[in-house]
C-alpha cells in the first residue's frame, strides 16, 4: 500500500479505502512503544498483545530507536531514511497500538517525536483517519491517566481515530509483567478490550 505514496503530498483517501476493502486481506497492526530501554514494560504489553492476537491481527512491534528528532528543514523528500521507512510502515498497517510510561507526566519523548514526524503534513498525514488504540503503562499505583489523555489529545489533532474503549493505564507494572508478558489478568483484560475495540473500528472503516 506504501508504493508511490508521497509525503510531501495530501494522500488520497480512495487508494485508502480501496486498501481496506478486502475482508481476505489479514488485518495489519503497528505497535509502539514510548519506551527504549531492555525490559520495557510498554514493550512487554505489546508482546504479549502480539501474542494473544496471533492469527487474528499481525501485530508488528517497531523500534523507534532510528527515528532522528523531528526537524521540519527535513520534510518531503528531504525526510531522512529511518523516517521514510516509518511512515511507510504506518500507511501500510490498517491500525496503530500505542503503549507508553508516563514521563513527567505527559508523552515519552521518543514517542512524540516519532508522532511529530508522522503528523506531517497536518491534516493529510498517514495519521489521518488512520485507527489507534492507546494504553499507557506506569511502576507506580497511580501513573499513566495524563500520559494516555497527552496522548489522546495528540492524535485527535492528528485527525486520527482512537478506537472507543475503557481506559488502559496499567499501573505497579513491576508486579503486573512477569518474564517479559503482561500476566495480571484484570489489566490484561483492559488491553485486550482496547485490542478487540481497535479490530472493530478498522472493520468499520473497511466497509464505509
Amino acid at each position: 500500500m506504501a508504493s508511490g505514496f508521497r509525503y510531501d503530498e495530501p494522500p488520497s483517501l480512495l487508494i485508502r479505502e480501496q486498501a481496506l476493502t478486502s475482508d481476505t486481506m489479514p488485518v495489519r497492526l503497528l505497535g509502539m512503544s514510548g519506551s527504549l530501554r531492555t525490559g520495557s514494560y510498554s514493550n512487554a504489553v505489546l508482546e504479549t498483545l502480539r501474542e494473544k492476537f496471533a492469527g487474528r491481527a499481525d501485530l508488528a512491534i517497531y523500534d523507534l530507536r532510528a527515528i532522528p528528532l523531528y526537524d521540519q528543514d527535513f520534510e518531503g523528500d528531504k525526510r531522512p531514511d529511518p523516517v521514510k521507512a516509518l511512515l511507510s510502515a504506518i500507511a501500510a498497517s490498517d491500525g496503530l497500538v500505542l503503549c507508553a510510561p508516563e514521563f513527567n507526566h505527559s508523552i515519552p519523548g521518543v514517542l512524540k517525536n516519532a508522532l511529530d514526524w508522522a503528523s506531517r503534513p497536518a491534516f493529510s498525514s498517514v495519521m489521518a483517519y488512520k485507527p489507534v488504540a492507546i494504553m499507557a503503562t506506569s511502576r507506580g499505583p497511580l501513573g499513566g491517566a495524563r500520559c494516555l489523555e497527552h496522548m489522546r489529545v495528540a492524535l485527535e489533532s492528528m485527525l486520527s481515530r482512537i478506537a472507543l474503549a475503557r481506559e488502559v493505564t496499567i499501573t505497579s507494572t513491576a508486579e503486573k509483567i512477569r518474564d517479559g508478558r503482561l500476566v495480571d489478568e484484570t489489566s490484561l483484560g483492559f488491553a485486550c478490550g482496547a485490542l478487540e475495540a481497535l479490530l472493530r473500528e478498522i472493520r468499520v472503516w473497511r466497509t464505509a
